[in-house]
């Protein structure tokens, strides 16, 4: 189908009569809505004048404030709300040999777990990424975003991903859990 000249003076005829794109696509036969919208945005007529729609609600409008004043409902007075803005919390990321900040499983963890955890973190290996095997500790150490940042690299416990001082922090008791949640 082409947009003859004839079918265009159709659709801005039937556009300023107010008529749906959906209608003018059916009047015009072999076009559909979206077409119909597409070219009447090309056509730059997306703002309707003086269309059959667009008319008589205001004059029905002027012609009830004149006959009896209209009181005001409170939707009509009150000014538009703004949705709040959404708050983006950022969690500050600790550096190694930092002291943790008060964490719920905190209270669980023995103060001789997490000085194990220093002591191990300080004769670690100290290794990048790519140097990651099954047989080493994959704690993470430092910012991700500094050149500071290494894991442990220490031999894993046997069926864990950690040494043996972070699995002491890592993992808890099940009875440890179950009591917490009561």
């Amino acid at each position: 189908m082409s947009w003859t000249d004839e079918r265009v003076e159709t659709l801005k005829k039937m556009w300023g009569e107010g008529q749906s794109a959906s209608q003018i696509a059916k009047e015009l036969g072999g076009v559909t809505r979206n077409a119909v919208i597409g070219k009447v945005h090309r056509l730059g007529l997306s703002n309707r004048t003086g269309g059959a729609t667009s008319a008589k609600p205001v004059a029905k409008e002027k012609a009830a404030s004149k006959a009896a004043p209209k009181a005001r409902s409170k939707v009509e007075v009150a000014a538009p709300e703004t949705p709040p803005k959404p708050v983006h919390i950022r969690r500050q990321i600790i550096p190694a040999g930092q002291p943790l900040p008060p964490q719920p499983s905190a209270n669980e963890i023995s103060p001789e777990a997490l000085a194990s955890v220093r002591e191990v973190e300080k004769t670690a290996k100290k290794i990048g990424l790519m140097e990651l095997t099954e047989r080493t500790c994959k704690w993470p150490i430092g910012d991700p975003a500094t050149d500071e940042f290494w894991f442990c690299g220490l031999a894993v416990k046997a069926g864990k991903p950690y040494c043996e001082a972070h699995v002491s922090v890592a993992f808890q008791p099940m009875s440890s859990r179950r009591d917490r949640r009561r």
